[in-house]
């Protein structure tokens, strides 16, 4: 199984290179992939000792963002190297102050993990979620070299859980610890013999519950509100907005304001979303120099302000479900104290069950049901301040699964 495995990712990088012609993203990836190791050996010394942090892309780097930072103050002096798969969280983050230095992580080859392991010869390495990369956790297993899986999250449609998912139930027990996001995970990694488990819950939650304490003011979002009422629509796609824009349409006005922040801020998309619009609108990159008050929907053309964005809904939409991209992060309004709605697609998000259990959370299928549950949150107000207060507590009772982590790490 593991000569197929080679063989599939010696594939895999000659498909690569060709869609990469083609496509933008796949094309960043590859030509940043080049670069890694000349990076690695250009930051790098003999005498420095360095810790791994490994993620997917950007979810998984929110996600882990906590714990990297309590161990970059419990370990100032060593070297952090941080690695993304993909270019969505890559671009966004190569700049981080959490890392001495971000890179893509190389195609998972044999000689690739020799040569990364060579150089970075990490003291500690944290992988988030389930990005398990075979080759990578063998040659840290070969070194004796300590890893840890955070916020782990498996279903049983899993590969390592299936016949064919030897190589990867191998990587698994490189890890000298998982710590899982439930139950359910912790169960599954018994049944394949992995017992180094701790159920420690779900690290987002400390990371959006740090917010709070931030600064989360924006002068052109306060200008643009006013005393109206406001929803946010996070992340959202075509589908989403497609169920969004009669309802918009039918309602928008000084007193109920949308912005409305894509997860795609590409203009082709973003304009043909404005021309179907009825009602005044603004986009942020038109935003200098206009009075923005005066429209009723304003629409983020630009990444990074979402977190905050959040801190001024009323009520939220969370773009992903409507279609089958996947939900996208619903704990970052909730924490506002607001609810939330969300599309039909839901059943691989175990905090969307839980919100919609506890009532802070509903789930829509079409313009109709969108329409009912926003009207019926806009017009009664103890309903609407009663759900948002369930998401506030589910959030706080679910936090403080960085504390868990970071004991482990000390011992």
């Amino acid at each position: 199984m593991g000569f197929i495995y080679n063989i599939l990712i010696s594939l895999t990088s000659f498909v690569l290179k060709g869609i990469a012609l083609f496509n933008t993203k796949i094309n960043k990836g590859v030509n940043g992939r080049k670069q890694t190791f000349a990076a690695l050996k250009n930051n790098i010394s003999k005498t420095d000792t360095c810790i791994w942090f490994h993620c997917a892309s950007l979810g998984e780097y929110e996600q882990g963002l906590p714990v990297f930072k309590e161990i970059r103050k419990l370990y100032p002096n060593h070297k952090i190297v941080l690695t993304f798969f993909s270019p969505s969280g890559y671009e966004i983050r190569k700049d981080t102050e959490i890392a001495n230095i971000v890179v893509y992580l190389p195609l998972d080859t044999k000689k690739n993990a020799k040569n990364f392991m060579d150089l970075v010869n990490p003291e500690l390495t944290v992988f988030v979620k389930y990005d398990i990369w075979p080759n990578f956790l063998k040659e840290l297993k070969k070194r004796n070299l300590k890893a840890i899986l955070i916020s782990a999250l498996f279903r049983p449609n899993h590969s390592f859980f299936k016949f064919y998912g030897k190589e990867q139930r191998k990587a698994l027990f490189a890890f000298d610890h998982i710590f899982t996001q439930n139950e359910a995970s912790k169960t599954l990694l018994h049944t394949i013999g992995y017992n180094k488990v701790t159920v420690s819950g779900d690290t987002r939650f400390d990371r959006v519950y740090s917010q709070l304490s931030q600064n989360n003011s924006l002068a052109f979002i306060e200008a643009f509100k006013q005393d109206s009422l406001c929803i946010v629509a996070g992340s959202t796609w075509p589908e989403d907005e497609n169920i969004l824009l009669d309802y918009i349409n039918k309602n928008a006005s000084e007193k109920l304001k949308f912005i409305i922040a894509p997860h795609n801020i590409k203009s082709a998309q973003i304009d043909r979303f404005i021309k179907q619009l009825q009602v005044p609108s603004i986009k942020y990159s038109e935003k200098e120099n206009k009075d923005i008050s005066k429209s009723t929907v304003f629409i983020m053309d630009t990444i990074g302000l979402l977190s905050k964005t959040y801190s001024y809904a009323d009520i939220a939409y969370v773009g992903g479900a409507m279609g089958n991209t996947g939900l996208h992060n619903t704990l970052e309004p909730a924490v506002f104290g607001i609810p939330v709605l969300i599309g039909k697609n839901y059943k691989k998000f175990p905090e969307a069950f839980a919100m919609l259990e506890e009532g802070g959370m509903f789930t829509v299928k079409n313009k109709e049901e969108l329409a009912f549950t926003l009207t019926e949150l806009i017009q009664n107000r103890e309903k609407r301040e009663r759900s948002g207060a369930q998401n506030l507590n589910y959030i706080k009772k679910n936090k403080e699964a960085v504390i868990q982590i970071i004991r482990y790490i000390r011992k």
